[in-house]
Parts: C-alpha cells; sequence; structure tokens
C-alpha cells in the first residue's frame, strides 16, 4: 500500500545513486531495516543538507510507492554523533557495528531493542573515543545475539545442564559445556566465561575490561555461534 510514512531511523549505510542521488540503508525501531531513496541529496543546494549521513540517528518522513526502496521527502536530525567522526577508531566502531545490526536484522521485522541498543552505542562511541574498545565491541555483539534469540547459554552446561566444570565453548550447544560433554567444543578459561557473563549482564557503557587473550576467545564463542546458528560471519569486531 502507497502513502506518507513517518518514521525515526538510523543510517547504516550510504551509496552514491546516479548523478546526484543516494540509496540508504536504515534501520528503523517499527520497522526493521528498510532501503530507501534520497533524490538529489548530492547537490550543493540539496534541502537534506548533511542530515543522512551514515551514523546518524533521524526522523523521516518518506513515500511507500510500488518498489522496494522508499522515497525520503523530509528529514530532522535527532542526533548526528558528529564527534565520532573525529577519530579514525571510533568511526570504524560505528561502521561494525552498523554492519553487524545490517547483516544479522537484514528483514523488515522490527526490533526496538536492537534499535534501542544501535542508538546508545553510536551515543557512547560519539561521547567518548576511548568506548571504541574490542570488549565494547564484542558487548554489542553479545547483545545482539540475546535480540536474536542466539543468547549463549552461560550459568550451566548447554548440554547437560551441570553448574559446575564448564571449561569449553559449544557452538552447536549453544554455549558453555562442562568436562563431560567437551568433545564438539573449544577450551575457553573462566576469565572468558566471567568477561561474556558481566558483559551480558552490565550496560554497554560499564563493559568489562579483558585481556587480549580473553576477547579472542569471546570473539570466537560469538562469531561460531552466529555462524553455526544463523549462517553468518561478520567483519571482526576490532582492528587487530
Amino acid at each position: 500500500m502507497s502513502g506518507p510514512i513517518k518514521t525515526d531511523a538510523i543510517v547504516l549505510r550510504s551509496l552514491r545513486y546516479g548523478e546526484a542521488d543516494r540509496i540508504l540503508h536504515l534501520y528503523t525501531p517499527a520497522r526493521g531495516r528498510i532501503g530507501a531513496i534520497a533524490k538529489g541529496v548530492r547537490r550543493t543546494r540539496s534541502r537534506f543538507g548533511g542530515r543522512l549521513e551514515p551514523f546518524s540517528r533521524v526522523r523521516l518522513v518518506c513515500h511507500e510507492g510500488r518498489g522496494e526502496l522508499v522515497t525520503i521527502t523530509a528529514a530532522e536530525t535527532l542526533d548526528a554523533h558528529a564527534r565520532l567522526r573525529e577519530h579514525a577508531a571510533t568511526l570504524d566502531s560505528a561502521a561494525r557495528a552498523c554492519d553487524a545490526v545490517a547483516r544479522v536484522f537484514e528483514t523488515e521485522e522490527p526490533h526496538l531493542a536492537v534499535y534501542n541498543l544501535l542508538a546508545n552505542e553510536l551515543a557512547l562511541l560519539a561521547a567518548d573515543a576511548n568506548n571504541a574498545s574490542h570488549a565494547n565491541a564484542l558487548a554489542f555483539r553479545l547483545k545482539l545475539l540475546v535480540s536474536a534469540g542466539l543468547a549463549p547459554s552461560l550459568g550451566a552446561c548447554a548440554s547437560c545442564g551441570s553448574p559446575e566444570h564448564l571449561v569449553g565453548y559449544s557452538p552447536q550447544a549453544g554455549g558453555v559445556v562442562c568436562n563431560a560433554c567437551e568433545a564438539a567444543s573449544f577450551p575457553i578459561t573462566r576469565e572468558t566465561h566471567e568477561f561474556m557473563t558481566l558483559a551480558l549482564g552490565s550496560p554497554l557503557a560499564k563493559t568489562p575490561s579483558a585481556s587480549a587473550g580473553t576477547l579472542r576467545e569471546a570473539e570466537r564463542a560469538i562469531g561460531e555461534t552466529l555462524e553455526h546458528h544463523a549462517h553468518l560471519r561478520l567483519r571482526p569486531a576490532a582492528v587487530r
């Protein structure tokens, strides 16, 4: 059904199209990921100005026709997150966060929690460049797993339910496993288990710190969980 749409959105990605237009990948609170076209946005006197840059949180009026893309007719900036563009690290972290959302949640199914999580992450990156850490990026991805219905089991063995002797991580089982069920797992340290548990239970702004080895193990657990259950392989969470 064609007609106007009013929605808040985060600009995940922007691609040049034709002589003056851009194709935008957006994440919205009520419609999930959608594609849009901003006509004439690259012209010097465009009515959109710089309001549709990647990582911006905006309020849009769009027209929905019969095609796959909605047409943006008006845009208001809610948060430009301008300061994250001042540092290469925050810019890279923002791009990886948006890419992860676009890959894991690629349909128009709404996930308000994902929209709020991404908005929070971008605001943190803009507020302080120190938030552009490997630990923060992994905490963000762990919370994405929860929203995707792939939350890792960390309180007890994912295979037998035992709360003791948790020595491995099994992507197939979906979490940590005990020494009796570790055949199809890879070993993880107590520090990695503790980091993942704390990161899941803490706000992004209070992500715990961890050693490089711990973060490598946590990233492997997150990545292989997504590969096994969602058949996705994401970019590394941070520059190495």
